[in-house]
């Protein structure tokens, strides 16, 4: 059985993990005796340019690009979670220069991608704060073991944002801020974009020397928020987990976070939220849902 990830992209990236129901292995020894191999799994991101699908039942990937899977998680889980946990750690480590004592505002954190981070921040000793957009997700996230310092609630607008941020923090405002995407307009009509904080909020919690990493690849600043985060010397980093594999420089360090997060997954530090697989055929349908953004990915079982 084979899981696949789709990834909503200017170009639809396909994460493939191999079959999780192993070929087993026949060696005999003496004349009556068997043992039974179990070839080992691996897992990995197909980079942008793979001539291959990862809707297929063989695919021709550089083995530089996979780690082995540990067998106590399911393909299903890892092929749910890996990118995920890489936008996290390229989040984090790369952008932010996370450490220990440090404030962190993870917008939307029941997301999968604001869970993996709230998760791995906890972990590494830095106070987390979050925001919620419905009842739901905010029961759900004070409810999270490592619990986090704050949520607030985003279901009635960014009014409460900014208050409770100088509360928590002093006055001196957040170190780091990872959002879900952004409210570039006020007069912006979706339901799902009023949720949105709008860009100044974010820069107006954001701390001196703090470090604003966004997932808004249109993202446009206008010359008093350019002043003002100059004011902070803070800095502003655009989130593409897709460049690790733009560079063959990289790929040491890009191979140690894909088994840092699967060993972490396997100890259960990250806990992912459980994605319910589709199958085959249903894949069209799966990927139109994603590129309408009516799904931000799918797990495909072959």
């Amino acid at each position: 059985m084979c899981a696949h990830i789709l990834s909503l992209r200017p170009v639809l990236s396909i994460l493939r993990v191999p079959k999780s129901r192993s070929t087993l292995v026949y060696m005999r020894i003496q004349l009556s005796c068997y043992h039974v191999l179990r070839p080992p799994s691996f897992s990995g991101i197909l980079p942008l340019d793979s001539p291959c699908s990862g809707l297929c039942d063989i695919i021709d990937i550089d083995e530089h690009y996979l780690v082995q899977k540990p067998e106590k998680l399911s393909s299903v889980c890892v092929a749910g979670a890996l990118r995920d946990g890489l936008c996290a750690y390229t989040a984090l480590h790369t952008h932010a220069r996370m450490a220990a004592g440090h404030t962190l505002l993870v917008m939307d954190g029941a997301s999968s991608f604001g869970l993996m981070c709230i998760q791995l921040a906890c972990y590494h000793g830095v106070k987390v704060l979050t925001t919620s957009h419905s009842p739901q997700t905010h029961t759900f996230l004070e409810k999270l073991r490592p619990s986090v310092a704050r949520v607030i609630s985003m279901a009635n607008g960014s009014l409460d944002l900014l208050p409770v941020v100088l509360e928590e923090t002093g006055g001196l405002g957040v170190d780091i801020v990872i959002d879900s995407g952004v409210r570039l307009q006020e007069e912006d009509e979706s339901e799902e974009i009023k949720l949105l904080p709008h860009k100044h909020d974010i820069i107006s919690v954001l701390g001196v020397g703090g470090h604003w990493v966004t997932c808004n690849q249109e993202l446009q600043l206008d010359p008093p928020d350019c002043r003002l985060l100059h004011l902070k010397s803070a800095c502003l980093s655009f989130l593409n987990p897709e460049v690790w594999t733009a560079s063959s420089a990289q790929q040491g360090r890009y191979l140690h976070i894909l088994k840092d997060i699967v060993e972490k997954m396997s100890a259960g530090i990250l806990r992912p939220q459980p994605e319910e697989a589709v199958p085959r055929y249903e894949a069209t349908v799966a990927m139109e849902t994603v590129q309408h953004q009516q799904k931000k990915k799918a797990v495909v079982q072959l």
